[in-house]
């Protein structure tokens, strides 16, 4: 993998946990450009990112991947297509206690449908200890209606491990052959 090549996304909801699980597998201490939530933000938190945020995932000595995650509100939603650029995949994060995590998720395919023409997909579903439903065999049925078949996790966002799971299974969907 040249170095230039190893950009992966992280996109979601406000809170979905894409500053969390850039923080939680970084190698260096990741950017963020938080700022004061000021709209309906603030009811679920009391910072947003507002540009991206960036960590760096070190596989060995030679082998970098960089970590971008995009802001989760919509108005911010002309930095998605700018961080996508050049991205080898995306990984989607996605809320399961707001009101309807079923709809994030098919709003950010179709947000994000150019990039998935090209790069793979692989889903994160955080907050599952708050809220069981919807299950991951719910979001497995409607990614089948659009022909897709990416992996599914529930995650902690705090959990490098999980967060580490999500990059693998990346990864893996773009070269099957990776050693782990």
């Amino acid at each position: 993998m040249r170095a230039y090549d190893n950009k992966i996304i992280f996109a979601g909801p406000v809170g979905a946990g894409k500053t969390t699980a850039i923080g939680a597998i970084s190698d260096i201490a990741p950017v963020t450009t938080d700022a004061r939530a000021s709209d309906m933000t603030l009811n679920r938190k009391d910072t947003t990112t507002v540009a991206l945020d960036y960590g760096v995932l070190m596989l060995d000595e030679a082998t970098k991947v960089h970590l971008y995650g995009t802001p989760g509100q919509e108005r911010f939603d002309f930095m998605w297509d700018i961080l996508s650029q050049g991205g080898i995949g995306l990984i989607l994060l996605l809320d399961n206690t707001r009101s309807n995590p079923v709809k994030d998720l098919q709003f950010f395919l179709n947000a994000f449908r150019d990039m998935l023409k090209a790069a793979p997909l692989v889903i994160g579903v955080t907050k599952t200890d708050l809220r069981a439903t919807p299950s991951i065999e719910t979001y497995a049925a409607l990614l089948e209606k659009f022909d897709m078949r990416p992996p599914i996790f529930e995650i902690d966002a705090r959990s490098r491990e999980d967060v580490k799971k999500l990059v693998l299974a990346l990864l893996f969907s773009i070269d099957p052959g990776l050693e782990s």
